[in-house]
């Protein structure tokens, strides 16, 4: 872990961040309203895709530039944010070099970047509307790899088919197999151990058991930050069976990709180079602001293409005078797709790869504070020693300390949540999530990921429940 922060970088400096914020908006205005609606200004300036790389200066570089970097005091992001003021005002869409250049370019450097962190030096990818659209171009690009005829043919080219995951998933993969036709059905649910990582042999259990009854395996959808627990299955493992079966091996790290920024806690993620595809949104741990969500494809065969184009003549012409290959908007299923990229590549040009590490290292060490934390104080007790950002504990008011042995026990701890929860929501002071998990009862689920939180923070949040809930 870092013990400071990266080179010239600050804590959040609202003042800076105000700046900043009113420079683009002034830069905003003057090119977009005045000289955006201004006809004795040319349409475009227009330049070849070689030449604009060179004046753009489009790599991420590990270390930001030093009068970018303010880590702004509502847990937004002011670069990110300025990317998304820019994008809004420019109304544009990502489908064509001709429409979008700048971004089409900076698309293509910013998910190189984000595939090199995977441990890929060639590939594909794209930006997507959040993560649950990212598992399903997954699930859609495993099917017609395995099945191409589907797409001409749709579900009467397909055997019935298997995909796998664990009762950890996010639900957003049930989604997607009701959504692609495949049926709910289709999903076949592996165990998952104590701690929420999928159990590998249990996954080679599920295949030789889909296969009895008639189906065909031919995707798993692994987890690299579970939704409650913030677990991460074992990588290698599943991708060994994966090998062993010839199945596409999708890694969804909406939550848990960021932390491949991070030397110390990538380890996290080993084996996620082996995957055919990963979902990946840094929209989340790294608070670059919705939406901005990756998928992204070890592919280079062009598959996205093959298996969502469909060759509009009126948008994809092939005889075009610059190089169609920058149209990637035949790639995706929408047609109009909003600009993803800006606010990502504006933040890691201001921060660097340095500072966005240590954004991820500061999160685990304030979640080791949280921990500690709760171990010293009565009335407080984990679910289990987190491995990521998650902290699940639960608050034991008065009233049920040195009662676990009560056969209504877990019965009356699974009310404390929700009252504590409407008490903070009416009072104002703070939000924290609560669930039930299995068996277990009622508990909270702190999320330690906004970039400004401080140790001050942590104190705060466990005297307020201290304070909630002493009467209880």
């Amino acid at each position: 872990m870092a013990d400071s922060k990266p080179l010239r970088t600050l804590d959040g400096d609202p003042v800076a961040v105000e700046a900043l914020l009113r420079d683009v908006f002034g830069i905003v205005v003057d090119e977009a309203i005045r000289k955006g609606t201004n006809a004795s200004e040319k349409v475009c300036e227009w330049k070849e895709p070689e030449e604009l790389k060179q004046l753009l200066d489009l790599e991420l570089q590990s270390q930001g530039h030093p009068r970018f970097f303010n880590q702004l005091f509502s847990g937004l992001d002011p670069h990110a944010l300025a990317g998304r003021i820019i994008t809004e005002s420019l109304n544009t869409s990502q489908y064509t070099y001709e429409i979008a250049p700048v971004f089409v370019l900076m698309e293509e450097e910013v998910l190189k970047k984000l595939r090199a962190l995977v441990g890929w030096n060639t590939g594909d990818g794209v930006f997507c509307p959040g993560g649950s659209i990212s598992n399903m171009y997954a699930i859609n690009l495993a099917r017609f790899q395995r099945y191409p005829d589907c797409k001409q043919r749709g579900l009467r080219a397909l055997p019935p088919l298997a995909l796998f995951t664990s009762k950890e998933c996010h639900y957003s993969i049930t989604k997607g197999a009701a959504f692609l036709g495949l049926g709910t059905d289709s999903v076949r649910v592996v165990k998952a151990d104590e701690r929420g990582k999928m159990i590998p042999e249990d996954l080679e259990r599920q295949i030789s058991l889909a296969e009895a009854e008639g189906s065909v395996p031919f995707l798993v959808s692994a987890t690299s930050g579970t939704t409650v627990l913030g677990a991460f299955d074992p990588l290698d493992a599943i991708a060994d069976v994966c090998q062993r079966h010839g199945l596409w091996l999708h890694v969804d790290a909406a939550w848990g990709g960021s932390v491949l920024l991070s030397r110390t806690h990538r380890h996290l993620l080993d084996g996620i180079q082996r995957a055919d595809s990963v979902a990946w949104n840094p929209h989340k741990l790294l608070a670059a602001g919705l939406q901005c969500s990756a998928l992204l494809l070890r592919d280079t065969s062009n598959l996205l293409k093959r298996c969502h184009g469909s060759q509009a003549s009126y948008l994809f012409q092939q005889d075009k005078f610059y190089n169609v290959a920058l149209d990637t908007g035949d790639k995706v299923v929408q047609c109009g797709r909003r600009v993803d990229c800006l606010k990502l590549w504006l933040m890691w040009k201001a921060q660097g790869g340095q500072g966005l590490e240590w954004r991820i290292d500061q999160a685990f060490a304030l979640t080791r504070y949280l921990v500690e934390e709760i171990k010293k104080r009565e009335g407080f007790e984990l679910v289990m020693e987190p491995e990521f950002v998650n902290v699940c504990f639960w608050f034991v008011p008065p009233s049920l300390r040195g009662k676990k042995e009560s056969p209504d026990y877990s019965q009356r701890l699974s009310q404390v949540a929700p009252v504590l929860k409407e008490r903070m929501v009416k009072k104002g002071t703070m939000m924290i999530g609560y669930q039930p998990h299995g068996t277990r009862a009622n508990f909270f689920r702190m999320v330690v990921a906004n970039p400004i939180l401080v140790q001050a923070d942590i104190d705060f949040l466990l005297g307020e429940l201290e304070r909630l809930g002493q009467d209880l």
